[in-house]
């Protein structure tokens, strides 16, 4: 865990209970769009991979 992480955590210890649930959920619903994005990115690469596949087939073909 790094020191900044480790900083805003002991920072968010002190907070009211609501706070820290409030930045808990925040912190998640970030992660997990994060997780999303990587995710359609690697979908995108390999859509495009088998777009060029398929072209590459193509022209082989035809020539």
């Amino acid at each position: 865990m790094t020191k900044l992480l480790l900083e805003a955590i002991a920072k968010a210890k002190r907070l009211p209970q609501w706070e820290q649930d409030a930045l808990a959920a925040m912190i998640l619903e970030e992660i997990a769009d994060n997780h999303r994005c990587l995710a359609t990115e690697v979908k995108n690469q390999n859509a495009d991979y088998l777009v060029n596949l398929v072209e590459s087939s193509l022209v082989l073909s035809v020539n």
